[in-house]
């Protein structure tokens, strides 16, 4: 089954503040989840059991949740690993 990606504003906005070549990785990241959000390699986040991330290459992190009822795929947040995880348990 297919699933839908969205990103929330802040994602979004995140995902257009990338440079070019991080952009096309994380694109094909939202691919990869489109077909398996819980593919190998996603992990539930500690404390927050409803978001996952997945790691873009070594240093960019995809924070998303998955709405199975809506086939959605919800991108929460994208960016570097060292501010990704930032203020997350105040959303």
């Amino acid at each position: 089954m297919a699933y839908r990606v969205a990103h929330t504003p802040q994602a979004e906005a995140q995902f257009l503040a990338l440079p070019e070549h991080i952009r096309r990785r994380v694109a094909r990241w939202y691919d990869l989840l489109a077909d398996d959000p819980r593919r190998a390699g996603t992990k539930q986040l500690v404390g927050r059991p409803e978001l996952r991330r997945v790691h873009a290459g070594r240093d960019y992190v995809i924070v998303y949740t998955v709405r199975a009822k809506a086939v959605l795929v919800l991108i929460v947040r994208v960016g570097h690993r060292k501010d990704v995880y930032r203020r997350l348990s105040q959303e």
